[in-house]
């Protein structure tokens, strides 16, 4: 009877799999690093997120007659500010939909643009609608607006902003903005009601 070998035969790691091992370790450390460079970056930045706010508002022409056609002139003082110390940031992709109990009274739109680190600027814009006529359902919003004596308009939209901070890179942001403004009828003048893209 042949004698057996006391030893099993030893199978060795193909080396292949050997460098798919070494390069999967890198890349985990190099990640681990990156991670740990971003959150020591935004602890010492401390980036904040630019922002839109709406500051002034006032209702110049208010006019409905007995036939359901309806015109309104608005005027409407937008702030954007960038509250970071280290950073510039533009803002782009600007849009605001201005609407009255559904009806669309006017778009507000703004170019590309950038903010000097920790400034601000502001845009007034004079929106004025051309005649509405309203359908009987609008025509009982408005009326019922009239006796309140109180009007309520939406401004609504969304814009991109950009900004560099630093070691943490280049980061983007949408900015929303979903705003009542109210207006007291019999003298035109806002309640005084502010709304921010800024999250509470």
């Amino acid at each position: 009877m042949p004698q057996q070998h006391p030893f099993k035969r030893v199978r060795h790691t193909n080396i292949f799999v050997w460098c798919v091992a070494v390069v999967c370790t890198v890349l985990t450390i190099l990640v681990i690093i990156g991670g740990i460079a971003v959150f020591i970056g935004y602890l010492i930045e401390r980036p904040r997120v630019p922002f839109i706010s709406i500051t002034y508002t006032r209702l110049d022409v208010f006019n409905y007659d007995g036939a359901g056609i309806l015109t309104a002139k608005l005027t409407i003082r937008m702030k954007w500010e960038n509250d970071n110390a280290r950073a510039h940031a533009s803002f782009y992709n600007a849009g605001f939909l201005l609407s009255l109990h559904g009806l669309e009274i006017a778009q507000l739109v703004a170019d590309s643009f950038e903010i000097p680190k920790n400034s601000s600027v502001e845009f007034d814009y004079s929106v004025e609608s051309s005649p509405i006529p309203l359908d009987p359902e609008q025509m009982r919003q408005v009326d019922s607006s009239i006796k309140q004596d109180l009007v309520v308009f939406e401004l609504k939209g969304k814009a991109r902003t950009r900004w560099r901070v630093g070691i943490v890179g280049s980061v983007k942001f949408r900015l929303r903005l979903n705003c009542e403004l109210r207006f007291i009828l019999s003298n035109r003048n806002s309640t005084g009601s502010r709304c921010s893209s800024k999250t509470k």
